[in-house]
């Protein structure tokens, strides 16, 4: 018989070097243990299935003026992905509609327009609803000034704007900054009165307690109307960091303004400062999502450091605001490494809108991978669907951005998985929290809470 110390000795090592081999075969490599094509087409089939959450769109007709707070510069630089001769988009309207032809000549494109037209002039949800089935896209965010009519409220849920609450004073010197903000401000001008007129109010209030009474009313009224989160644009307009300057400075500045008069740069900094931190704060108090656009943007003036998520940090790390769900939209691109480091932040998150068709699937692979890695739980899939022209339409960018995001996702888990980061079955788990789950977990979805409680 063996002695006891022996065996026990025996066993030990035994186990070692079991752990051992089995930690050296968990291991993940630098480069690829398998076959990543196979893997990639076996993902994939089971991705194509999964349905959607689109955290970010601007589901509209062409022609629709409530589509957004505000308008592109005439003229504005566009990246090749998005111009016109682009073929995606060509396969786009052969996937949706059978589009008989292998470009957009005007005497073709004709063609595609009556056949939209004809969607719009009947007034229907069901055009729209089946533009997300034959996507498979479940639920859809959809920012816009007002929820259409055409829009199913079951589908597309509203976020609406509140950029117009920081312009209420002489805006002359705003608009004046360059072209861009000569299209931009007035729009925003625009939908300040139209709340105003939502308020029953005939006129800026009285005083500043009158004005902020009026923004929370405005906040509250809209999410009562379906409103499930708040947008900002803010970084069309300023920098995104947003100082935290007393009330008393907020006060004097809006006796001083209300009447007329333009306010200096430093003033109405202060002033927005201040209704920015109301904003949040109602926000919180209506459990409502904070959307803040925080990539490069449309239009020749627009300043990548203003657009820098990293401005919002002092906000998104504020332990007052601890339990305000961010997300920044468009995942920051070009910054997104930066970008998911924000969302170490448990309440804090963003998506891959915009990239999706700004950047070929290759380039988006490469993003979403690097995000998987660090904090998946909390990136999420958004189309930016929006409107270029009357044969290019959200229907073809929606088919375009959700093709770019299934097909990266894939090939980027596939890598992983070759590499030996985790399984295939974890994959397809981390593949249907980008593209459904983490949505409908943040935005309360009654369907999936049903599902996994």
């Amino acid at each position: 018989m063996m002695p006891r110390k022996k065996c026990i000795r025996m066993a030990v090592l035994s186990f070692a070097a079991l752990f051992a081999s089995t930690a050296a075969h968990a291991q993940a490599e630098p480069f690829p243990l398998g076959d990543v094509q196979k893997i990639y087409e076996r993902l994939l089939q089971q991705i194509d299935r999964i349905p959607i959450y689109d955290n970010h769109s601007h589901a509209t007709f062409p022609d629709d003026s409530d589509m957004d707070a505000q308008a592109a510069p005439p003229d504005e630089s566009s990246v090749i992905r998005l111009r016109d001769d682009n073929p995606e988009f060509v396969a786009a309207a052969k996937a949706l509609f059978n589009y008989p032809y292998d470009d957009f000549k005007p005497e073709h494109a004709k063609w595609l327009i009556d056949k939209k037209k004809a969607a719009e002039a009947s007034g229907s949800t069901a055009y729209w609803d089946s533009i997300l089935d034959k996507l498979n896209i479940e639920t859809c965010l959809a920012n816009r000034v007002a929820l259409a009519p055409y829009l199913n409220p079951k589908r597309f849920h509203w976020v609406f704007f509140v950029d117009s609450f920081l312009f209420p004073f002489d805006n002359r010197d705003q608009t004046g900054k360059n072209p861009d903000m000569g299209v931009y401000i007035p729009l925003q001008e625009k939908v300040l009165h139209r709340y105003m007129k939502q308020e029953q109010l005939s006129g800026l209030p009285s005083d500043l307690a009158g004005y902020e009474n009026f923004v929370r009313q405005t906040v509250a009224d809209n999410k009562n109307r379906g409103g499930v989160a708040m947008k900002f644009e803010a970084a069309y307009f300023r920098s995104l960091y947003f100082g935290d300057p007393p009330r008393a400075a907020a006060e004097a500045i809006y006796a001083k303004f209300r009447n007329g008069g333009v306010p200096s740069e430093e003033e109405y900094r202060r002033f927005q400062d201040y209704v920015f931190r109301v904003l949040i704060d109602q926000a919180g108090k209506l459990n409502l999502s904070v959307h803040f656009h925080s990539a490069v943007g449309i239009g020749d003036y627009f300043s990548l450091n203003n657009g820098n998520p990293l401005n919002l940090e002092n906000v998104l790390r504020d332990p007052r605001y601890k339990n305000v769900k961010f997300v920044l939209i468009h995942g920051g691109y070009p910054h997104t490494l930066e970008m998911i480091w924000m969302t170490a932040a448990k309440n804090v998150y963003t998506d891959s809108s915009l990239m999706g068709y700004y950047v070929y699937p290759s380039e988006l692979k490469n993003i979403l991978k690097q995000w998987i890695s660090l904090y998946p739980e909390r990136m999420m899939f958004g189309s930016d669907a929006f409107p270029f022209n009357d044969a290019v339409g959200a229907e073809e960018t929606f088919w375009l951005a959700a093709r770019s995001a299934r097909t990266a996702i894939a090939r980027a888990l596939a890598e992983l998985v070759a590499e030996g980061a985790f399984t295939e079955a974890r994959a397809l788990e981390l593949a249907r929290m980008y593209l459904h789950d983490n949505a409908a977990k943040l935005y309360g979805d009654a369907k999936w809470a049903a599902q996994h409680n």
